[in-house]
């Protein structure tokens, strides 16, 4: 996945005239807090500098993992267009960004974000966003997120890590609340991350919700420790990405773990597959799955499953799928 050009361009004009030495160092301080997940009471984001490191080297895979999410909420709610964005924790507006490039109709977001520095560096980049009304306000997730009205789409894209538990029980109870269509939470794809997504999920089937994705299903999560859900996908890397980065290659793979749930139920593949298929021997290919009746199940398709087979060796981790009827059925 790349950028959408009007972006690139947008973090390439935020990036210039940075020495490269001191974007390295940032960059690297940035990625250990982040693998860390350490909670001192500052933001990760705390300069200028970090805010702009962040743009190199972790603003690309975030607006992968988003737009992925996005994209399996647009397939189970086809009909779904919205107008209205809230987001918390907004960054330098990723998911705003994320958000237009899936939905045409939007028109009207609000950012919220606590970082003075990455809101001042995200109030820049979106000046040449798509909607035609966007907002920025300082506010804390951890807060009560006073005085706002509920919106067609409401994200909150990695911030849950930042939070102690009480704190994450609050925000996403209250972004509920704020959701009048759909609501996407993404995280780190880590066992911890998972974690906590499961307990964000949990509260949502509570509250009523509908799990639209990427659960097939409102059960009782069928995975366990040492076991975890979590998705891939690959990201390109521009010439100062890899130099940031101190990398070779031209792309990365972002691992992340998503839950969206919606007001109206959306429409279920049979299976979602939650690992890289694998080649079963004989033409035939295996799939590791999450299925509609809250099971972890395996399958293994072959020619003689026919249309389903033909389907099953297009699709990749992440997708839904298609299962044939058992023999004799």
């Amino acid at each position: 996945m790349e950028l959408p050009p009007s972006l690139r361009h947008a973090v390439d004009r935020a990036l210039d005239g940075i020495a490269l030495s001191d974007l390295k160092r940032a960059a690297d301080r940035l990625s250990k807090r982040y693998r860390a997940e350490v909670r001192d009471g500052r933001f990760h984001l705390s300069d200028d500098l970090a805010a702009r490191a962040y743009l190199a080297t972790r603003l690309p895979a975030t607006f992968a993992a988003v737009r992925s999410g996005m994209e399996a909420v647009a397939e189970a709610l086809p009909g779904f267009a919205p107008v209205t964005a809230l987001d918390v924790g907004a960054g330098p507006g990723t998911a705003l960004w994320a958000a237009s490039d899936c939905w045409a109709s939007l028109d009207d977001a609000l950012l919220i974000e606590g970082s003075p520095a990455i809101r001042a560096v995200g109030e820049t980049l979106s000046r040449e966003a798509a909607p035609a009304r966007i907002e920025w306000r300082a506010g804390d997730a951890a807060g009560d997120l006073p005085g706002l009205a509920p919106r067609d789409l409401v994200t909150l894209a990695y911030v849950l890590d930042e939070l102690a538990e009480p704190a994450r029980d609050r925000l996403v109870d209250r972004l509920w609340d704020l959701t009048a269509g759909a609501l996407l939470i993404v995280e780190p794809g880590t066992p911890a991350g998972w974690a906590r997504i499961v307990r964000a999920r949990d509260r949502l089937v509570a509250a009523g919700a509908h799990l639209i994705a990427p659960c097939v299903h409102s059960l009782t999560c069928p995975l366990a420790a040492p076991d975890w859900c979590h998705f891939s996908r690959r990201v390109a890397r521009s010439r100062l990405h890899r130099q940031a980065k101190g990398a070779e290659v031209p792309w990365e793979d972002e691992k992340f773990v998503y839950i969206a749930a919606s007001r109206q139920p959306g429409a279920h593949p049979d299976a979602r597959i939650i690992a890289p298929p694998w080649n079963a021997g004989n033409g035939r290919i295996g799939f590791k799955l999450c299925s509609g009746d809250g099971t972890r199940t395996e399958r293994i398709l072959g020619k003689r499953d026919g249309a389903a087979f033909k389907t099953a060796r297009r699709l990749d981790w992440g997708d839904g799928l298609a299962l044939p009827a058992p023999p004799n059925a």
